[in-house]
């Protein structure tokens, strides 16, 4: 069963989100939107979507669908190494004590989960995820 829920968002992953991307008006800007939105790893975008639609309910072809619409627009958003940082900062922010001031304290941390936040809620907005 877990292979079938895999191979499916793995599918959803590759066709992405039915959306158009927004026009971009010269080539310089058309070849960063192309590598901002493809530079994340196949497996990090499937390990999202599993996430997404465990959080959301579960499996469903709208759940599927409108989790790899949310990984695609955070991608236009953010590079790969912004949402990895942002990521770690996130899941690491979490650990009690010292330890962990060094992922809930530092400016820079907190500006990566703001980002992340506010990426996440607009592609939650734009893929209608429920």
């Amino acid at each position: 069963m877990k292979q079938i829920l895999r191979i499916t968002a793995l599918s959803l992953v590759l066709t992405g989100c039915a959306t158009a991307p927004e026009p971009v008006t010269d080539e310089a800007g058309a070849a960063e939107s192309a590598v901002l939105a493809n530079d994340y790893p196949t497996r990090d975008r499937v390990d999202y979507v599993l996430e997404c639609i465990a959080k959301h309910g579960g499996l469903s072809y709208i759940n599927q669908y409108a989790c790899g619409c949310k990984i695609d627009k955070i991608a236009e958003q953010l590079s790969f190494a912004e949402y990895e940082s942002a990521r770690t900062f996130v899941q690491m922010q979490k650990t009690p004590g010292e330890a962990g001031s060094a992922f809930r304290d530092p400016k820079h941390g907190k500006d990566l989960r703001k980002q992340l936040k506010e990426a996440d809620a607009a592609a939650e907005k734009a893929c209608f995820v429920k």
